[in-house]
């Protein structure tokens, strides 16, 4: 039966994914899926963000063959950026990522993220996603190189992280601020209660 001890097994290896799944109280394990990312073309957004999430969460459920992991529920996200219907995942270089924060600049940009959980006894299976509206303040060339120069922008959906130094080039966001840093807590909560885990 499930509980409030119940363990979450995140399926990322994202740090910012890593503390807010903590927000929730429950124990929780860490096992990156490694999965490959590739999508068909003509997905929309949506179903880019519910089906790699579920593929994460699939390919972790296939190394937990362990007895003691039959009651953990697995946690999979993923994230992207949306901009006028064009996806912008993350930056393959500095080039890449200079493109698209001058795409984005002085523009107003979705971000969705998706979000499954899988539980290990029955395979129990509840996906969903949250869109956020997202306006970038206009940004001059040397601004965009000197927080591309930064770092910041190369393992992030959309080329800029909201939480860090990132913060700094939005202006006004329109929905959960934790879905654009890339796990929205709120859906997530809703989704365990699905599985008779009510928090708070």
């Amino acid at each position: 039966m499930p509980s409030a001890a119940t363990q979450l097994v995140l399926a990322s290896a994202s740090p910012r994914r890593q503390e807010l799944i903590a927000l929730l109280g429950l124990p929780i394990r860490i096992l990156p899926s490694h999965v490959e990312e590739d999508t068909p073309e003509d997905w929309t957004p949506s179903q880019i963000v519910e089906g790699l999430s579920l593929r994460k969460a699939l390919a972790v459920k296939e190394k937990l063959t362990n007895p003691a992991d039959v009651s953990s529920i697995i946690v999979g996200s993923d994230t992207i950026v949306v901009l006028n219907g064009k996806v912008m995942g993350k930056p393959r270089d500095e080039h890449e990522a200079r493109l698209m924060l001058e795409q984005l600049s002085g523009n107003t940009h979705e971000v969705f993220t998706g979000v499954t959980c899988v539980r290990i006894s029955d395979a129990k299976t509840v996906t969903s996603h949250r869109v956020t509206k997202v306006r970038m303040r206009s940004l001059s060339a040397e601004q965009i190189s000197r927080y591309v120069d930064t770092g910041e922008p190369m393992d992030k959906a959309g080329a800029y992280g909201i939480q860090e130094i990132g913060s700094l080039l939005i202006e006004s966001i329109e929905g959960c601020y934790f879905n654009v840093v890339g796990l929205p807590v709120s859906l997530l909560a809703v989704q365990l209660e699905q599985f008779d885990i009510k928090i708070p």
